[in-house]
């Protein structure tokens, strides 16, 4: 049990670094690592559902630690956050909840996808068109709902989806951070809650797990992220973001690999 908790704190020490300063929620380490932890450690059919329920409950912590650090830099944009989060926790909700019905290779394989997308975009980093602006308010429903749906059903957390969105339409990176942490929080509420009732009668669920969500790598995540998103959260207005986003999506190619063949 002392390993298993090892991993699960030093997990949250990373994806609570990167949640905080790239305002991406840390879900694409924590699913790829508590899959693999949940292959040694736990018994059940249900090692990638558990895996991305338990990463969405976490960053509804991870996503406070955040909020708390951005604030202070006055660098988040909450009329934005204001016009997505209707459709970011429908969708959340909604993307939780059909969970339920992908068996484990399915959400695997989804989930390595779109991990190699952002990877890919943060790699090349392209440059939107300078006279782009965000839409109005039935179209930034319609991608919030989007974004939250498929941050839910993959455990992402929204930040992933949610910067490279509002950066296309020319809101600079460091409120795009800022304002992606903030819109983590409603994507993790509606997608825990998906979960919950998702593997609610789930069968063949191990000790200590409610629906899909499996509380001891919760808390051990939590412990470290909580402490730890803050200071990721103050280096995004220090460091040179460009060259952080390059090294993160090598790992995230790496993680994506690994997701293929968990």
């Amino acid at each position: 049990m002392l390993i298993e908790l090892s991993i699960y704190l030093l997990t949250g020490v990373i994806a609570g670094f990167f949640a905080g300063l790239l305002g991406i929620g840390g879900g694409l380490i924590i699913v790829p690592v508590l899959t693999t932890a949940f292959v040694y450690f736990l018994h059940t059919p249900h090692l990638v559902h558990l895996a991305i329920g338990t990463s969405m409950a976490t960053i509804l912590v991870t996503a406070v630690a955040s909020i708390r650090a951005h604030q202070k830099h006055d660098a988040i944009r909450w009329d934005i956050v204001k016009t997505l989060t209707p459709g970011i926790l429908l969708g959340g909700l909604f993307g939780g909840w059909v969970s339920q019905f992908f068996n484990a290779n399915t959400l695997a394989q989804i989930f390595a996808v779109i991990e190699l997308v952002i990877a890919i975009k943060m790699l090349t980093d392209a440059q939107p068109n300078p006279h782009r602006e965000l839409p109005g308010l039935a179209a930034r429903s319609v991608a919030g709902t989007f974004i939250g749906a498929i941050s839910s059903l993959v455990g992402i957390g929204g930040g992933a989806l949610n910067t490279p969105y509002m950066v296309w339409h020319n809101v600079s990176v460091r409120q795009a951070i800022a304002t992606s942490a903030a819109c983590s929080l409603p994507v993790a509420t509606a997608g825990t809650l998906g979960f919950l009732i998702g593997g609610w009668n789930a069968t063949d669920l191990p000790a200590y797990a409610t629906g899909y969500i499996y509380w001891p790598a919760f808390f051990g995540i939590v412990v470290a992220s909580f402490f730890v998103a803050p200071i990721g959260a103050a280096l995004t207005h220090r460091l040179p973001v460009k060259l952080l986003k390059r090294v993160f999506g090598i790992l995230l190619i790496i993680l994506a690999i690994k997701m293929f063949w968990f």
